[in-house]
């Protein structure tokens, strides 16, 4: 995990297309946006005809129905390793249950802002757009959580390249194999307060101080986080001599660590301004 992937892929990204299958036309019918340091990244995919349920202020203000729109979500965070134009993402925490499968492209670049992803287990091709060169500035935040007996299990992590931002917190506990989420909690007949637990993950970009308000949340899992300040970034306090950053309350079951931080301390005291 510490050898950083090529400078060629550090950027914030957004999906244009895809065909699956390698046939039919192009699909967008999803809002996919990743982000990718040196070597944390954040991937997030809402579907566009996924409701907004503008007052919902968590989960359980959702009918049992509406719960339903949101088990096609995509969103998962790690980190990146390569062989050459080979890219393999390493998902610590993912929405969707795991499938046995390795999330594993073959990347060609194309001019300008533009690359194709070849899929390498899966027929599938995509076409990704450089939203921004991130110009350097990285960071990446992964909190580890204490299980007892000497196991951690990762918990957050924050991925920023420029103004993007994309920002995972995982669920207390694994969920066993399955095709995707709606087959799982179709064949484990899971009662309402089972599901709202499994739906409790979330996975959202957005923009540093780009947005209306500073670490504005653009697409979530969790609808109700959407147009929201994120959470995760008003816990974040910096010592102004060292620019070490730490959880302004710490948990005493949470590590914290920071893999990538290429920011000085003046450009981190903006993004995090003392309490």
């Amino acid at each position: 995990m510490s050898t950083p992937v090529p400078s060629w892929i550090t950027a914030s990204w957004e999906r244009l297309w895809v065909i699956n299958n390698n046939q039919g036309p192009p699909e967008n019918t999803v809002n996919v946006r990743n982000i990718q340091t040196p070597t944390l990244f954040g991937d997030c995919r809402i579907p566009k005809d996924r409701p907004a349920f503008p007052n919902a202020h968590s989960l359980a203000d959702l009918s049992n129905a509406e719960l339903t729109t949101l088990y096609p979500q995509e969103g998962f965070a790690g980190y990146t390793t390569t062989e050459g134009y080979i890219i393999t993402w390493h998902h610590e925490i993912d929405y969707q249950p795991p499938d046995g499968s390795i999330d594993i492209g073959r990347f060609e670049i194309l001019g300008g802002r533009n690359v194709l992803e070849h899929g390498v287990q899966a027929s599938y091709l995509e076409h990704w757009w450089r939203l921004e060169d991130a110009g350097g500035y990285f960071l990446g935040i992964k909190v580890m959580r204490n299980q007892g007996h000497g196991q951690q299990r990762v918990h957050e992590i924050l991925s920023v390249a420029g103004d993007h931002f994309i920002y995972a917190r995982n669920r207390p506990f694994d969920l066993p194999m399955a095709n995707n989420l709606a087959d799982l909690i179709k064949k484990e007949k899971y009662t309402r307060k089972q599901i709202l637990a499994v739906l409790d993950c979330e996975v959202s970009h957005g923009f540093v101080l780009g947005g209306r308000q500073p670490w504005e949340v653009q697409f979530s899992t969790l609808p109700f986080k959407e147009n929201q300040p994120l959470e995760f970034a008003q816990r974040i306090q910096v010592d102004p001599r060292t620019g070490q950053l730490t959880e302004r309350k710490l948990a005493p079951d949470l590590i914290w660590s920071v893999p990538v931080n290429t920011l000085g301390i003046e450009d981190l005291l903006v993004l995090f301004p003392p309490a």
